[in-house]
């Protein structure tokens, strides 16, 4: 009688099912490593004294949904901290609200002691990029303690 396969028998077969013993572990590792890589963006503090106003609303919109220009007192303007000229505002502007869908609001966060015509030049440049969603930000810490006393 001959010896079939040289007479050894496979001891293991096959697994039809994927291991997962160490699946939970990978994803914490994963886990981990995202949250130690990331880098978060956060606004440069700008030196800027808002102006007063006699009545506020506050916005209650998502941030992602919110534009910050910042004019600051020798009439510089800022959008997400890079330094744009006036004239450059509608063209940044225009294409970051069309891809919220309309619902970005612009605050504008200029110093109260910048000239009008730089106001009025920003506003016009939302106006030509159809943002017709802008806020005016003011002094609201000083009048909540003024409202106090």
């Amino acid at each position: 009688m001959a010896i079939q396969h040289g007479g050894f028998k496979r001891k293991s077969k096959v697994a039809s099912e994927i291991p997962d013993s160490s699946l939970a572990d990978i994803a914490f590792l994963l886990l981990i490593f995202f949250m130690i890589t990331t880098v978060f963006r956060t606004e440069r503090k700008r030196d800027v004294t808002f102006p007063e106003a006699q009545a506020t609303e506050r916005v209650d919109e998502k941030r992602k949904n919110i534009l910050h220009v910042w004019i600051e007192q020798d009439g510089s303007i800022f959008i997400n901290d890079q330094l744009v000229q006036s004239n450059q505002v509608a063209g940044l502007v225009a294409p970051l609200y069309a891809q919220s869908e309309r619902r970005l609001v612009v605050a504008i966060r200029g110093d109260r002691e910048v000239p009008y015509g730089v106001i009025n030049d920003v506003s016009e440049q939302l106006r030509d990029a159809n943002a017709l969603r802008v806020n005016f930000a003011t002094n609201i810490e000083q009048r909540l303690t003024r409202a106090r006393r």
